[in-house]
């Protein structure tokens, strides 16, 4: 990682709301937990991974310019509790839960990163 996204690293910048509960040379698992009205700090994953979903809440992502990202509300379908979703690196942003219950995920980061181009459920990722 370049200094700047060492410093925007999700631990580093929103350490309120991400720890590592794990980190070899080749993965980094995450647990994140966003309480209702809670806003992280900007910072961004520049490893792809898989997102297990502990429990979902509705979110906006803004981007650094406070752009929204993604309205979860707009998904056609969002994960439930209990399943693994895949999740492209992101670039540096913060997340709003404008839900009534907490958002607590476990990302299991992978360090030799797949395709950055590549998203699911909706969720873009900038170039």
């Amino acid at each position: 990682m370049s200094t700047i996204l060492d410093e925007l690293d999700a631990v580093v910048a929103a350490p309120r709301h991400h720890k590592v509960l794990l980190e070899d040379d080749r993965i980094r698992v995450l647990e994140t937990l966003i309480l209702p009205g809670e806003e992280t700090a900007v910072h961004t994953h520049v490893w792809s991974g898989y997102l297990y979903i502990v429990n979902w809440s509705d979110f906006v992502r803004y981007d650094a310019d406070r752009n929204v990202m993604l309205d979860s509300s707009s998904l056609a379908s969002p994960p439930a509790p209990g399943s693994a979703i895949w999740a492209p690196p992101l670039p540096p942003h913060s997340l709003l839960n404008v839900g009534n219950t907490n958002i607590h995920v476990i990302l299991t980061e992978f360090k030799h990163s797949a395709d950055p181009s590549t998203t699911h459920i909706g969720l873009p990722v900038a170039k």
